[in-house]
């Protein structure tokens, strides 16, 4: 893989400023509620979904106790996070599926975790990355946008767009880059006045909207 030196500096500037580390925005403390959690946080904020699952765990123990849900009661639980009957729905739907096709543990490929209902890739990496050790990029809003910006892929759906970066930037970076930008968008990049005369990127930034 060649990787241009304007992306190795990019890359370099993210590591400097967010650090080595591969993390997670969502609390979780087993790979059902990080399941659980990230199905939780489309279009809905990491905080907001922190503040509902401290109570849906406390409810819901284990993903047996999430397949056999009262769906109603599972409903108005996760309602502050939005689309809440579509989303108790799939959370009942994938548990269930976990318990009578994968005995009980959340698969480990992507294969198998896009089988479940309610779940796409970006979910699929994550439980990837943070459970399994696989690293992948998670192509959420913060990701679209931010790389689009800087010019590291002129892809605008998210499966091209994580594919194309999979070609493009070093195995090593995949699983850290998503809390980098995420942390980079709410902080600096953000969607409707991001914070150009601030950014440390700036110099780097191809986005036509740039605010110098």
């Amino acid at each position: 893989m060649r990787v241009s030196e304007r992306t190795k500096e990019i890359l370099r500037r993210l590591d400097d400023k967010y650090g080595l580390e591969i993390k997670c925005s969502l609390d979780y403390t087993s790979d059902s509620e990080l399941l659980i959690a990230t199905m939780l946080s489309a279009q809905c904020t990491d905080e907001r979904v922190n503040i509902v699952t401290k109570d849906l765990f406390a409810v819901y123990k284990n993903i047996n106790e999430f397949a056999n849900a009262d769906i109603t009661e599972l409903e108005h639980m996760v309602k502050p996070t939005g689309f809440f009957r579509a989303k108790a729905a799939h959370i009942k739907e994938a548990a269930t599926m976990i318990m009578t096709e994968f005995g009980g543990k959340v698969p480990d490929n992507i294969d198998d975790l896009t089988k479940l209902p309610g779940v796409g890739r970006k979910t699929a990496n994550v439980i990837l990355t943070h459970i399994y050790n696989i690293p992948g990029i998670v192509v959420d809003t913060h990701v679209k946008r931010i790389t689009g910006r800087l010019g590291l892929t002129k892809e605008t759906e998210p499966v091209k767009i994580e594919f194309d970066l999979y070609k493009k930037l070093p195995k090593e970076h995949w699983g850290r880059l998503n809390y980098q930008l995420i942390t980079f968008g709410r902080e600096i990049c953000s969607a409707r006045s991001p914070a150009c005369r601030e950014c440390f990127l700036s110099d780097l930034c191809k986005s036509k909207d740039k605010k110098i």
